[in-house]
């Protein structure tokens, strides 16, 4: 990581950026904390890209894709503004370093049992991305984080947002998306792209893996060379562990309808194991790792206001487990360092640094990672990849909130405006948008309800609250919100609100804020709400 310089921004949309995680063809990306907490990575796209109709459209219709992403073994997408005059894309952040650089620095490749391990991990991860009708084309080492509990995929449907725009111009046709050690044959000929591309760049990825060597070489003799090897040569399984070659082998046919499904890989590679499945050294520097992470956000640590210095250090927030994230990769992984501030306080008690290294690998092991709901729309669906937390919050008012209602009560009381639009006494929304709704998210997780309530009021009062429910277990969450109407609607509707705000949360880690909606009677009877920025939607059924 790197210190903010005074030519990074302090704020991208509702998250305040901590340090620089890296930089890449579409632009940077940043450590940055929300409002609420919540520890994210967020992309904030290249001047010149913004500028072009072509990838915005293109990166609107890849995020709004890689929003329907769920599945352990992914980084969600937690939040977006692709209308911004320069778009952004927030992701959960994974405190991990890279595949690439395990495998280049110290650690070297990993054994057998690792790979394996990976493998299984990688496939699924594909499977969640490929049922949201998205297709990787850049599954690489970099963009293949590490965790003690199995490998997380980035970046996943990103890079088709590129395939228009390179070197700042557009081209209509034949643009090559992807890194060139690890495209598929069709990549580089510059053929129609299929689920296969990334079981192609799947088998390359678990031949580094194993071997610390690209199995097609460097482009140390040319791009050009490099390409002809992966579309006519066979490459250079040397070293690879012999179980593994077959399927790798396999993974790596010229042919994509050659290759194997990610359900044949699943069933190649075997059942699970509980046995860990990295090298003890690699599962020590993972731990390391979310000890730094605690110090970020140790109320104690040198986070104080710096008002005379251009980096944004956020407040401290309460410490319940840190939520599960995301870490963008770069060469030579390293730490953020706060820059200097007030004196510091005494040196944390052996006590205290043992607690914070009990914590981190209880987070590190999986056992206390967050439960979230997307909350973009107040419907949107929870990524499957969480589990229970270990520490909730079930009627505190969550730590940023704003607005008119920021130290109501859960239970808000509605509050006229100075200047109503319409009667009070009668109200402003059609009679037949009041009452109760449910709706429901079925998605891998379970089944997800919804429960929507809309009161009579006026212009600026509370009229709409929301209940979020997960389906329990290990994906469990109940999030409260409301939200005010925002215009005077007419008399059929539809009924504009406004921005919705967490009331109540458990955890409270789950809930998010979410943006204005807009409520529209349907024919049937059914009630329609749908984000006014993303075009999101869920159908009610009333109930009462």
């Amino acid at each position: 990581m790197e210190k903010l310089s005074p030519q990074d921004p302090q704020r991208i949309g509702a998250y305040r950026l901590l340090a620089r995680l890296g930089a890449g063809g579409m632009g940077r990306v940043y450590l940055a904390r929300s409002d609420r907490g919540r520890t994210v990575a967020v992309k904030l796209v290249r001047h010149e890209l913004a500028e072009q109709d072509e990838f915005r459209g293109r990166f609107r219709r890849e995020v709004q894709a890689a929003r329907q992403v769920g599945g352990h073994w992914t980084a969600p997408v937690l939040d977006a503004d692709t209308e911004a005059p320069v778009p952004w894309v927030a992701t959960g952040y994974v405190a991990g370093p890279s595949l690439e650089s395990v495998v280049s620095g110290d650690h070297g490749p990993l054994p057998e049992r690792s790979v394996r391990t990976l493998a299984a991990g990688l496939a699924r991860a594909l499977q969640d991305i490929h049922a949201a009708g998205i297709i990787h084309r850049d599954l690489k080492p970099s963009n293949v984080l590490i965790t003690i509990d199995g490998p997380r995929v980035i970046d996943f449907g990103i890079a088709r947002a590129l395939e228009s725009a390179t070197d700042g111009g557009l081209t209509r046709t034949g643009a090559l998306v992807g890194s060139p050690g690890f495209m598929a044959p069709e990549q580089v000929r510059g053929d129609p792209v299929t689920p296969a591309c990334d079981i192609f760049c799947l088998g390359s990825v678990l031949a580094y893996a194993a071997t610390g060597r690209l199995p097609f070489g460097t482009s140390e003799s040319g791009v050009h060379a490099l390409m002809f090897r992966i579309a006519q040569e066979p490459p250079d399984l040397e070293g690879l562990p012999e179980s593994l070659r077959d399927l790798v082998t396999d993974c790596l046919r010229k042919e994509p309808a050659a290759r194997p499904s990610l359900s044949a890989i699943l069933q190649r590679i075997g059942p699970e194991t509980t046995e860990p499945w990295l090298p003890g050294a690699l599962v020590a520097q993972l731990g390391s790792h979310a000890v730094q992470l605690l110090d970020i956000e140790n109320p104690g640590g040198a986070t104080a206001e710096l008002h005379h210095l251009p980096t944004v250090v956020a407040a401290p927030t309460p410490p319940p487990t840190p939520p599960p994230g995301y870490g963008y990769p770069q060469p030579g992984y390293a730490y953020y360092t706060p820059p200097p501030g007030p004196p510091q306080p005494p040196p944390r008690s052996g006590r205290t640094t043992a607690v914070l290294i009990a914590v981190a690998l209880v987070v590190a092991l999986g056992a206390g990672g967050s439960v979230y709901a997307i909350m973009n729309t107040g419907d949107s669906a929870p990524p499957e990849n969480t589990a229970a937390s270990q520490s909730a919050t079930t009627d505190a008012k969550p730590q940023g909130s704003t607005g008119p209602d920021a130290t109501a009560s859960p239970t808000p009381t509605p509050t006229p405006t100075p200047t109503p639009t319409v009667d009070a006494a009668g109200g402003a929304i059609p009679a037949a948008y009041l009452g109760t709704w449910s709706g429901a998210i079925d998605n891998d997780t379970g089944h997800n309800p919804r429960t929507l309530t809309i009161r009579q009021g006026g212009v600026g009062d509370t009229v709409l609250s929301l209940t979020a429910d997960g389906p329990g277990g290990s994906y469990a969450y109940h999030c409260v919100f409301r939200a005010a109407l925002a215009s005077a609607p007419p008399a059929g509707g539809p009924v504009q609100i406004g921005p919705s705000e967490v009331v109540s949360g458990d955890p409270i880690s789950s809930c998010h804020p979410g943006d204005p909606t807009e409520l529209t009677l349907l024919p049937d009877g059914t009630l329609r709400r749908q984000t006014t920025t993303s075009g999101d939607q869920l159908t009610y059924t009333k109930t009462g």
